[in-house]
């Protein structure tokens, strides 16, 4: 970050915004209109001196986001709906990154560790984009719920499956034992550090009526999670989802004061919006640079293979809930289909893959091109679902 200027950062904003206004009015989901403008700026010569790498993705841009839209998931909600979100976040994100694997090791002769390796990476799909056309789309109540809980949790098993994947790589333990016990100590640790810090902060918060004391401590908590998660080498993403849950729903109208409960949404909201807006704009930059048409043939298969990944974490699932409280109809299972997304985590977690792998360069050109077709054909087309799932809801009503 010592590389990035006032003036690098201004622009970027000043033309996320121009891009927000022009979004807005002519009805165009504003993250594509964000990756169009990086990649405009980027033909035009422009160089930003603000890099899409893991380190600004992780450090930076992640904790707000994953921690803003953790604010907003109620607990009563989300126990409710734990076995549908965890089945489609774990078991989903697991058969997805299995389907993609074996794909590309069988269809395109990658080897072993890249396959596993990009299945684990790709099937993260992308909370940015999903939560954002929900509230775009002003999508029916369970309907955004199912979408943003099942993407936040999904990015957490993505990552954890990642972590696991280069650990085998490096010459990890592989066993059903080891790999148990990986899994449940970095999902598990994760949630854990997630609620302690956020717990901690409360307390501390809880002696203050001054709501930018209370801003500023939330701000802790959510960086802090995920920072101090991390160096634990425990799930990061998963820490950041506890500590905004716990801030939203036991902080709010209890431990925090009423003027700093509303003073901290309104800050996560414009703290999401700049880490959203510079995330699509270096996501944009960095798709026009990437050498996609010399991996057309692999990346049309690893398309194909994450959508028939994303159906299989879906229909089957989903298909398990038929008879119970939590089942879904046909549309609002095509729309958590489609609607599954990738976006900033798949690419961080691409751009982090180890150097000496053999397919490494080709690994990073297929995830930027299943992100390009992501965001593009399935970012433009989803609205469409979601206005379809509103008429009805309102013809039901």
């Amino acid at each position: 970050m010592h590389h990035v200027d006032v003036v690098t950062l201004g622009l970027l904003l000043f033309v996320a915004c121009l891009v927000a206004i022009v979004t807005r009015r002519v009805g165009l989901p504003y993250a594509i209109g964000l990756v169009v403008a990086g990649i405009a700026l980027s033909l035009f010569g422009y160089e930003s001196r603000l890099v899409l790498t893991p380190e600004i993705i992780f450090t930076f841009l992640l904790p707000p986001l994953i921690f803003e839209a953790a604010l907003h998931l109620g607990w009563g909600q989300f126990k409710r709906e734990t076995p549908l979100v965890l089945s489609m976040a774990f078991v989903g994100t697991l058969l997805s990154a299995v389907v993609v694997a074996g794909g590309m090791h069988w269809l395109i002769g990658w080897g072993w560790q890249a396959s596993l390796l990009f299945g684990s990476l790709i099937a993260a799909t992308d909370p940015v984009s999903v939560i954002a056309m929900m509230k775009e789309q002003n999508a029916e109540k369970r309907l955004r719920f199912l979408m943003e809980a099942e993407s936040i949790v999904n990015d957490g098993a993505a990552a954890v499956l990642f972590t696991l994947v280069v650990a085998w790589i490096a010459g990890g333990d592989m066993s059903a034992g080891g790999v148990t016990l990986s899994l449940v100590v970095t999902a598990g640790g994760g949630v854990l550090c997630g609620l302690l810090v956020a717990g901690l902060v409360l307390i501390i918060a809880g002696g203050s009526d001054d709501h930018l004391v209370e801003i500023t401590l939330t701000m802790l908590a959510a960086y802090g999670s995920f920072l101090i998660a991390e160096k634990l080498h425990v799930s990061g993403v998963l820490a950041t989802l506890a500590a905004g849950m716990l801030v939203g729903n036991w902080g709010r109208g209890r431990r925090l004061s009423d003027a700093g409960g509303e003073a901290m949404i309104r800050f996560w909201a414009f703290a999401a919006f700049l880490a959203n807006s510079v995330v699509f704009l270096l996501i944009g930059s960095r798709e026009a640079t990437q050498p996609l048409v010399g991996y057309l043939l692999p990346a049309a298969v690893g398309t194909a293979l994450v959508l028939a990944g994303r159906a299989i974490a879906v229909y089957p699932i989903t298909w398990l809930f038929r008879r119970s409280a939590l089942a879904t109809d046909r549309l609002t299972q095509h729309i958590l289909f489609w609607g599954g997304l990738r976006g900033a985590l798949a690419l961080a977690l691409a751009l982090a893959a180890p150097t000496a792998l053999p397919e490494h360069d080709a690994l990073i050109g297929v995830a930027f091109a299943v992100v390009a077709f992501s965001i593009f054909v399935q970012g433009l087309t989803v609205p469409a679902l979601l206005r379809r799932s509103r008429a009805s809801q309102d013809d039901v009503a």
